[in-house]
């Protein structure tokens, strides 16, 4: 059928693949040369949903790419430095500490997790224990 079927997602596998720019393009084309929405993607067997927003997409911004997925960005990473600076002036700290002093700060719109915190640290190459913050070459 096309190359995005099958929702691996849904068992727990990894998200399908975004349909390709060429068949994209086919789309928009056939659009452009008069056909409607619905017919494009009967044509090429995609969702109508999906003609719609790539046309709207084409539409608005003249392109029709799929958007980036994946890579997502912690709200923490603009706050990155003052906290690796802290964290390297005050080794001591626990998690708990240095979620409260991000509070203190009001450097977040929300409330920082310590799970949060964790997995921010932990990417920038520290882990964090009950006790206090570590260096992964420790």
């Amino acid at each position: 059928m096309s190359e995005s079927s099958g929702i691996d997602s849904i068992s727990g596998g990894s998200m399908p693949k975004p349909y390709s720019n060429d068949l994209r393009a086919r789309v928009i084309e056939a659009i452009e040369a008069g056909g409607s929405r619905c017919e494009a993607a009967e044509r090429y067997e995609i969702s109508a949903s999906a003609a719609v927003l790539w046309a709207q997409r084409w539409e608005q911004t003249g392109s029709f790419a799929a958007k980036p997925s994946g890579g997502s960005i912690s709200r923490l990473e603009e706050h990155g430095e003052w906290l690796l600076a802290l964290i390297s002036e005050h080794s001591d700290l626990t998690l708990d500490e240095v979620v409260l002093a991000m509070r203190k700060r009001r450097a977040s719109p929300g409330q920082f997790q310590p799970t949060r915190m964790q997995k921010f640290l932990a990417s920038c190459g520290l882990c964090s224990h009950v006790t206090g913050i570590c260096s992964n070459s420790e």
